[in-house]
């Protein structure tokens, strides 16, 4: 029983140019997103950068505060 699934490379030659540029195009954008992975471990540099607002607000009128923070730069 012979196999009838036509490869990638044939049915991309099957194209015509404009459309053989376009899945070049859409492989280089697939092949980016792989490769911008995030590699290694994590660090964690920013690890106690908040320690002196600990005595000053709970962690969760901390959380607030950081809300208020982030939105304020926008």
């Amino acid at each position: 029983m012979k196999n009838n699934v036509k490869s990638i490379g044939e049915l991309v030659k099957a194209l015509p140019p404009e459309a053989q540029e376009e899945v070049r195009s859409l492989v280089t954008v697939l092949s980016r997103k792989k490769i911008k992975k995030m590699p290694g471990k994590m660090e964690f540099r920013w690890a106690g950068a908040l320690k002196d607002l600990r005595d000053k607000y709970t962690s969760v009128e901390l959380q607030h505060k950081i809300l208020e923070w982030r939105i304020g730069e926008k």
